[in-house]
């Protein structure tokens, strides 16, 4: 290739050094591999791996593996268990927390168990050499994983079994590193493994406990994009660069940060878009295209030891890791499928398999010789090579046949469709009225969201219109940014009351979600003219929203429920929008109700949302809702399923809602939720009764005047 860029007089020398160049080149490789090998029927990763095992130093020496890709490829990895702690459905992995650690258990027990006895028996090698290179086979990292997020799988049990073994095999795999390391440095004394364990444990449960209160604080004052993207990960490097303060791999606290993050980055969010898009553009495609560059294809050819060595350790690796799955299956009964998830995600060998290699390799025992010799360094690139490709087919299959089963199921439910309306005219509260659309609707449906921007026909209508025009921009900005699409809509009506309304029938709305009203002037209403009128000649479920600070930094929901909620149209729908508000947000949902409600409440979560974090308490006597003053932080927020008039659960007590609020909930993030009522207000309309109101509300009014004087005179 030389002789051939001389002949027409470029003067190029091999490898490249050129920055510019050389980034251009990791962009067409990261551009066009995935397009190539997806003709081919390839897992994209592994195109990733083999064009760096093309132009790296081992194939056409086109590119030297620089600082550059050890910078990037070091973040890449980060990248990969940071988003895998990111990602967990915590609630899940709560109830499958035990799998986790079972199948983290035998998939490093069993490797290191097969892999000290081939090691001592057919390889030869002594015990220590034995116990560090058995280590490397029950270590894994999780290179498969963007392929579980393509499929969007990532929240299923067996995704979240995997991903949490991952945490407690390479734990367990970086201490007997770190014991091994340690034992030819001179730190074996009797404290050592202690003092180890025990900073691990204390660091561990830094992260765990003090992260989340740093970044709650740091993303209510800040809401800018890129500021949170930049703290985020300064929080992510900062735990890896502590867990190797200690002695421990940087992969173990980018992971623990994660998990941390976790409940303060919702799914559906700019942020998770952000992190998602940087990583798998860039980040992760670096550290895997610098992985291929370490495999050297030589050692197949000529290297009789390397090959034997290389052997033992790949039929070891990828048989310990089946006989882990298999096994983790059979225990908890879980289908082919899932196992076959669990194994392709479980048998990848790069990081943590590397570093364990590298530390033995410098490793100079008395006598002169590696505690790892060559044969095992080059018997590690092929072991890398060979358990990436069967890690990526492996995952690419169950996860397309996991998906495949998903989508089938999803169609056998048939459930009725949902789209939510968001009427926009306050740009203040315009962030907080789309992220809660974005955490209460269902993410499996496209489409489902409608931004509305009514402008009334008078002579500033042109200035009304730039307004609208710019609120509905900023709404489809933020909805692209979480991958969602939004059917903005611009209304010009006379009333916008009636704007709102036409809309909803014209797409279908079966949600209206409007901010709070800002009161202005001693005779204005609590809920403005627009609440109340919408509220009068609506059925549909209407969410009536303030919030005092950034919705997914939310630590609880508060739900007060009145009785006889359980006999309105629209109980089960309300139950079901804060249960996925619960599950987004990573928060516990606690609903105050009467005896006989809560047992309906609970009736339909068991049924229906079984992993919600969620707490019950009597709430006996409706005119008692002054009671969860002291129940109320300001990183709460109050949900009241409120009524309307004439429905089966509508109280006189609700008339005094407005002064309650104003008066002991003026600084909490509130919602007033409308329940779904079947019919049409019009109908409800009659010459006796022209707006509607209920009788009923009067009866209830004396006969709380009756009972009170009885019981005053008694």
């Amino acid at each position: 290739m030389k002789e051939m860029l001389d002949f027409i007089g470029l003067d190029i020398s091999f490898p490249i050094t050129d920055p510019t160049w050389i980034f251009f080149l990791v962009l067409v490789i990261i551009l066009f591999a995935p397009i190539v090998l997806e003709r081919l029927r390839i897992p994209h990763i592994i195109g990733m791996i083999l064009a760096g095992v093309v132009i790296g130093e081992h194939g056409l020496n086109i590119l030297a593996r620089d600082s550059s890709f050890e910078l990037f490829g070091k973040v890449g990895l980060y990248y990969i268990m940071f988003l895998a702690g990111l990602e967990m459905n915590m609630e899940d992995f709560k109830s499958i927390r035990v799998k986790a650690t079972v199948l983290g258990l035998l998939a490093f027990v069993i490797p290191l168990g097969i892999g000290v006895w081939t090691n001592l028996s057919l390889l030869g090698y002594g015990l220590a050499t034995s116990v560090l290179l058995a280590s490397m086979y029950a270590s894994h990292t999780l290179i498969a994983y963007p392929i579980v997020i393509r499929y969007g799988i990532n929240r299923q049990r067996a995704v979240s079994i995997a991903v949490g073994g991952t945490a407690v095999t390479d734990t367990l795999t970086l201490l007997v590193l770190a014991v091994v390391g340690g034992m030819y440095k001179g730190d074996t004394s009797e404290m050592f493994w202690v003092l180890l364990v025990l900073k691990v444990i204390i660091l561990s449960l830094v992260i765990i406990y003090l992260f989340p209160c740093i970044a709650r604080w740091f993303f209510r004052r800040y809401s800018d994009n890129v500021v949170q993207y930049i703290f985020v990960m300064a929080m992510v490097f900062l735990g890896a660069g502590l867990m190797e303060f200690v002695g421990m791999e940087g992969i173990l606290g980018a992971f623990l940060a994660g998990l941390a993050l976790n409940r303060l980055i919702p799914h559906v969010s700019p942020l998770m878009s952000h992190l998602e898009f940087v990583g798998n553009a860039l980040f992760i495609p670096y550290f895997l295209i610098g992985v291929g560059m370490l495999i050297n294809v030589n050692v197949l050819f000529g290297h009789i030891d390397s090959l034997k060595v290389a052997s033992v350790m790949i039929v070891v690796a990828l048989v310990g890791k089946w006989i882990a799955s298999y096994l983790t299956q059979k225990i908890y009964r879980m289908r082919a499928v899932e196992r076959d998830l669990m194994f392709g995600l479980s048998n990848a060998q790069a990081a943590a398999t590397l570093a364990a290699v590298l530390v033995g390799y410098n490793i100079i025992l008395p006598d002169g010789e590696r505690l790892l010799n060559d044969d095992v360094l080059n018997g590690t690139i092929l072991l890398i090579l060979v358990t990436c490709v069967v890690s990526s087919f492996t995952t690419e299959f169950a996860a397309k046949k996991m998906a495949m089963d998903d989508a089938a199921v999803e169609n056998d439910k048939a459930e009725e469709k949902e789209r939510f309306l968001i009427p926009i005219a306050n740009p203040h509260t315009l962030e907080s009225l789309m992220s809660l659309a974005m955490v209460v609707r269902d993410e499996k449906l496209s489409n489902n969201l409608v931004a509305l921007s009514v402008i009334n026909d008078s002579n500033d209508s042109a200035r009304q219109e730039m307004r609208g025009k710019r609120n509905l921009e900023r709404a489809a900005q933020i909805a692209a940014s979480t991958s969602v699409r939004l059917k903005t809509v611009t209304r010009f009506d006379l009333n916008i009351t009636t704007g709102i309304l036409h809309t909803a029938k014209e797409y279908e709305a079966t949600n209206i979600i409007i901010g709070l009203h800002n009161k202005t002037s001693i005779v204005d209403s609590f809920f403005g003219n627009l609440t109340e009128n919408l509220l009068k000649n609506t059925y549909l479920q209407v969410m009536v929203a303030r919030f005092q600070m950034p919705v997914n930094t939310l630590r609880r929901i508060i739900v007060a429920v009145p009785p006889k909620a359980e006999y309105e149209h629209g109980f089960t729908k309300w139950i079901t929008h804060m249960c996925r508000m619960s599950s987004q947000l990573g928060c516990r949902v606690h609903f105050y109700a009467h005896p006989q409600t809560l047992g309906y409440i609970r009736g339909c979560i068991l049924k229906k949302h079984k992993d919600t974090r969620v707490a019950y308490s009597e709430l006996e006597d409706w005119n008692d809702l002054l009671l969860l003053t002291g129940q109320v932080n300001n990183d709460h927020l109050l949900v009241i399923i409120s009524a309307r008039r004439g429905s089966i659960s509508y109280d006189s007590s609700f008339e005094r809602l407005p002064m309650q609020i104003s008066r002991y909930f003026n600084n909490n993030s509130i919602m007033l939720l409308y329940p779904e009522q079947k019919g049409d207000p019009i109908e409800s309309l009659s010459f006796a009764d022209p707006r509607g109101f209920a009788e009923t509300q009067y009866y209830d009014k004396v006969g709380n005047w009756i009972y009170k004087w009885f019981k005053k005179n008694s």
